[in-house]
């Protein structure tokens, strides 16, 4: 069933599983609301022109200082906010990434948006999560047993 929100197009989003062992890093988001503020995965939108991988390691760049590597697709959501004040519609393409230096030790850059960044086990998350995060760990999806795919592997599909 198509719908239309005031001529609002989808938008595309990456959001990424920054693995530290067997932890994910997750930030605490700043509501907007006053209400209970989500943990979130880093992630942004997609640039024009910018690949998957590119934009993946801008945004983790972006957010929290950490430089990543080795970074696959492992899956995507197809989210659709009606029930907002302002409808919207996200891709979201999630990747995996692992840090290019484990030494490394994330950093809050956007503290209007983040409360701060820290490691988390995938089965002891902590709440509330994300809209599309926490749909994601409804379904029993896990970032660390999920088949992942090179980017490079998924543009080579015909």
């Amino acid at each position: 069933m198509a719908t239309t929100a005031g001529g609002a197009t989808p938008r595309v989003a990456v959001v990424v599983f920054v693995a530290n062992g067997q932890t994910i890093l997750l930030g605490r988001r700043r509501s907007s609301s006053g209400g209970c503020s989500p943990f979130a995965l880093p992630g942004g939108h997609l640039e024009f022109g910018e690949s998957f991988e590119e934009c993946a390691m801008r945004e983790v760049k972006e957010e929290t200082g950490l430089d990543i590597e080795k970074t696959e697709y492992i899956t995507v959501t197809n989210n659709l906010f009606l029930d907002k004040p302002k409808p919207s519609h996200y891709v979201t393409i999630f990747v995996r990434a692992v840090l290019a230096d484990e030494q490394q030790e994330p950093q809050n850059l956007e503290p209007e948006k983040c409360e701060g960044w820290e490691w988390h086990s995938w089965d002891d998350l902590p709440r509330p999560l994300y809209g599309n995060l926490e749909k994601l760990a409804k379904t029993g999806f896990n970032p660390f047993t999920a088949h992942g795919m090179s980017i490079g592997e998924l543009l080579q599909f015909p």
